[in-house]
């Protein structure tokens, strides 16, 4: 069965293919044979009761510097023209992301958007992984200077992070006589009106920051990523690096208590971050990745594994 996939994403010429999650599930789907469409977020309309994207037909290779080729744009009826949406843009996870899910989740009863646009925006990483607050370290979600003073003479050292930040940008760590916490906690609060998030640092940190990656709520694979030389921050786009993994009984414990509600909440495609081999600290689902270092080191293919899941969902809604 061709499938039509509609793909909200990053743009294309800007990616890097060796490592790029959305290209890896393009590159699946062309595989399968289902047809491609590119566009971007910014390019969402809705008119007269329909919600419309100004999308190419796309044709992926994997050949550095020639990796695309894209049709003519037009109006493409996200209801109707296409099976399924793709939303793979990266955060910031702001107005204008939350714009996208509004307009996408006017499409649910016609399109499969994957993940759920509504549970998307009711779970942004740092804030849904509060439902997990017992695998969680010590953390602290707050704007005020006192409370990540008493937080620190209670831990230690601590991290201070956005609290809608991604690929480990602005996450900074306080040592023990906190110094400059004032500076940064003034610093956040002029760039950020959210609050931020404080927690213990974890010296674990060094041995390896786990991605673990649960297709419909079930794992698919998992990769160790540990910090540059330097750095605290282990994130592959902060520097760190990738190395071969098992999971461990605890790793197992989040995953079993996580892997229900992921799946009821049509979140197909989830990467949690775990140090230690215990210590839960985020939940990815806006637009996850590690896919490709996860089947190079384990020989697994989990492009298929979520477009299985995705077709197995399109069946049952046609069954429905």
């Amino acid at each position: 069965m061709t499938i039509r996939v509609a793909v909200q994403m990053d743009p294309l010429p800007s990616i890097q293919i060796g490592g790029d999650s959305s290209f890896a599930l393009m590159l699946s789907a062309q595989e399968r044979g289902h047809e491609l469409y590119y566009y971007d977020v910014r390019d969402l309309s809705w008119k007269d009761g329909r919600v419309l994207a100004w999308a190419a037909p796309a044709t992926v290779q994997h050949v550095p510097g020639d990796h695309y080729k894209l049709g003519e744009f037009r109006s493409l009826d996200l209801g109707r023209d296409a099976d399924v949406v793709l939303m793979r843009q990266d955060p910031p996870f702001d107005i204008g992301y939350l714009t996208g899910t509004w307009l996408l989740e006017r499409i649910a009863g016609e399109t499969l958007v994957v993940n759920d646009p509504r549970s998307v925006r009711d779970a942004p990483e740092k804030v849904f992984v509060l439902d997990y607050a017992r695998f969680m370290p010590p953390t602290l979600v707050t704007r005020r200077l006192e409370d990540v003073r008493a937080f620190h003479a209670e831990h230690g050292e601590i991290v201070v992070k956005p609290l809608h930040g991604n690929a480990g940008k602005a996450v900074f760590r306080i040592g023990r006589d906190g110094a400059n916490m004032a500076a940064l906690v003034e610093l956040f609060g002029q760039v950020w009106p959210e609050p931020f998030m404080v927690q213990q640092f974890l010296p674990d940190v060094t041995a390896g920051d786990k991605r673990i990656v649960l297709v419909d709520g079930e794992v698919a694979g998992a990769i160790n990523r540990k910090p540059g030389e330097g750095e605290f921050r282990s994130n592959l786009a902060a520097g760190g690096y990738a190395e071969a993994t098992v999971l461990t009984v605890e790793e197992r414990e989040i995953c079993a208590a996580l892997g229900p509600e992921l799946k009821r909440l049509g979140l197909v495609f989830v990467g949690i971050d775990v140090i230690g081999g215990r210590w839960l600290t985020e939940i990815n689902v806006t637009s996850p990745t590690g896919i490709v270092a996860i089947d190079k080191f384990n020989g697994t293919d989990t492009p298929g594994l979520i477009w299985d899941a995705i077709e197995r969902r399109l069946a049952e809604r046609a069954g429905a």
